[in-house]
C-alpha cells in the first residue's frame, strides 16, 4: 500500500523537526519535505506532489490564510492547520476551516505531550488523505430551497429532551449547517467536536454570531436548556448529568478515548444513561469510530438516532462505524438532518 506523502510548512525549525521525527514512526506516512514559508512550499508542492500538507497559520512573508486561499483556488490539497494555543490562533483557525482546511492541530507543548500530539497528527493525516476536496460544500445545492424552520409550536416552555451531536474531521462546517437551522426554542443541545483547547471557544463564538440559538463553550455544571447549545471545550471530556428535572454537563479531564479528549463516546454514553428515550443522537462526518458505540447505547436506551450519509461526509468514518453497529435509526444527507431533528423533537 502506498505511503501518505506529507509536506510540513512551518516557520519553526523545531516544529518541522518534531513533526518529521514523530511521523517517521508510522510506516504508512512519509514526510517528503518541509518548507519554512509558503514561497518555498509552493515550489515543493508542484515538484513533490504531497497528498497532505500541514500548514502553520502564522508565518512571515505570507500568512497561512492567504496561502490557503490561493492553494484551495489553484491547487487544492487536503490541509491540516497547525496553530498556536491562543485566542487569536483560535479565530484564525476557524477562518481557515471555513476556507477549506480539513482539520486543525495545536503546536506541540502546553496542553498536549509530544506523544499525544504525534498519535493525533497521524490520525488527522490519515483522515485528510481520504478527503475528496472537489465535493461541493454540503449545503450548497440546497441553499435556494432551505428556509429556517418555524419555531416548534407544540413544544412546551420546559422540555425533558436533549440533543447530543458528535463530529470530527469536516464537522465544523457540518455543525454550522445544522445549528444555523435550529429554531430558538429547540431543546438543549450538547456537542463534541474533536478540537484542541481555545479553538472550541473561537468556534462557539463564531457559531453564536450565526445562529438563532445561543452557542457557547461549556463550563462544568452548565445547565442544558432550551435554545442553548453547549460545545465541549478542547482537552476536556463532557458528560451529560441529571439532577431531578435539570440536565447539566460535567466537564472534566480523564484518559483519552479513541485518542480524543473530548470524545464523542463519553458524551453519548452518559446521554444514554441520563436521558434515555428523551434523547436524540446525531453522528456526523469524522475519521475513526468514536461515537459509534455510544450512539448504539443511546438507541438501545430508546433514543432516536441519526447518522450522516456517505455522500455528504468529508470523511465517512464515524457514521459508517455507527451504521455497521445498527446504531442509526436514520441515515441522512446533511441538508436533511436539521428538519429531521426538529421532527423527532416534536414527537
Amino acid at each position: 500500500m502506498p505511503k501518505i506523502k506529507v509536506l510540513i510548512v512551518d516557520d519553526s525549525a523545531i516544529v518541522r523537526k518534531i513533526f518529521t521525527e514523530e511521523l517517521s514512526r508510522y510506516p504508512d506516512i512519509e514526510v517528503i519535505g518541509t518548507a519554512p514559508d509558503p514561497f518555498v512550499a509552493r515550489t515543493k508542492i508542484v515538484n513533490l506532489k504531497p497528498d497532505v500538507i500541514t500548514l502553520d497559520i502564522e508565518m512571515p512573508r505570507m500568512d497561512g490564510l492567504t496561502f490557503l486561499r490561493k492553494l484551495m483556488k489553484y491547487y487544492p490539497i487536503p490541509t491540516i492547520i497547525v496553530s498556536s494555543l491562543t485566542p487569536a490562533g483560535g479565530k484564525l483557525t476557524i477562518e481557515a476551516l471555513e476556507i477549506g482546511a480539513v482539520d486543525v492541530i495545536a503546536k506541540p507543548g502546553g496542553a498536549y505531550s509530544v506523544a499525544n500530539m504525534s498519535a493525533q497528527l497521524a490520525e488527522k493525516i490519515r483522515a485528510a488523505a481520504s478527503v475528496v476536496l472537489n465535493k461541493k460544500p454540503p449545503m450548497e445545492k440546497e441553499k435556494v430551497t432551505i428556509t429556517p424552520p418555524e419555531p416548534i409550536s407544540a413544544l412546551a416552555e420546559t422540555t425533558n429532551k436533549v440533543i447530543a451531536i458528535g463530529a470530527s474531521t469536516g464537522g465544523t462546517e457540518a455543525l454550522k449547517a445544522i445549528l444555523t437551522k435550529m429554531p430558538p426554542n429547540i431543546p438543549g443541545i450538547v456537542v463534541v467536536q474533536h478540537m484542541p483547547p481555545h479553538f472550541t471557544a473561537a468556534f462557539a463564538e463564531r457559531l453564536n454570531g450565526l445562529c438563532q440559538i445561543e452557542v457557547r463553550e461549556a463550563k462544568d455544571n452548565d445547565s442544558v436548556i432550551n435554545g442553548t447549545c453547549l460545545i465541549a471545550p478542547g482537552n476536556y471530556h463532557m458528560l451529560l448529568r441529571r439532577s431531578g428535572a435539570r440536565y447539566y454537563v460535567e466537564v472534566k479531564q480523564g484518559p483519552m478515548v479513541h485518542h480524543q479528549r473530548p470524545a464523542v463516546d463519553v458524551l453519548f454514553k452518559s446521554t444514554a444513561k441520563y436521558a434515555g428515550a428523551n434523547a436524540i443522537g446525531v453522528i456526523l462526518t469524522g475519521m475513526g469510530s468514536d461515537g459509534a458505540e455510544g450512539l448504539k447505547e443511546m438507541k438501545d436506551a430508546g433514543a432516536k438516532t441519526i447518522a450522516q450519509d456517505e455522500e455528504t461526509c468529508v470523511v465517512f468514518g464515524m457514521p459508517k462505524e455507527a451504521i455497521k453497529l445498527g446504531a442509526a435509526d436514520k441515515v441522512l444527507p446533511l441538508h436533511q438532518i436539521p428538519s429531521e431533528i426538529i421532527r423527532m423533537v416534536g414527537k
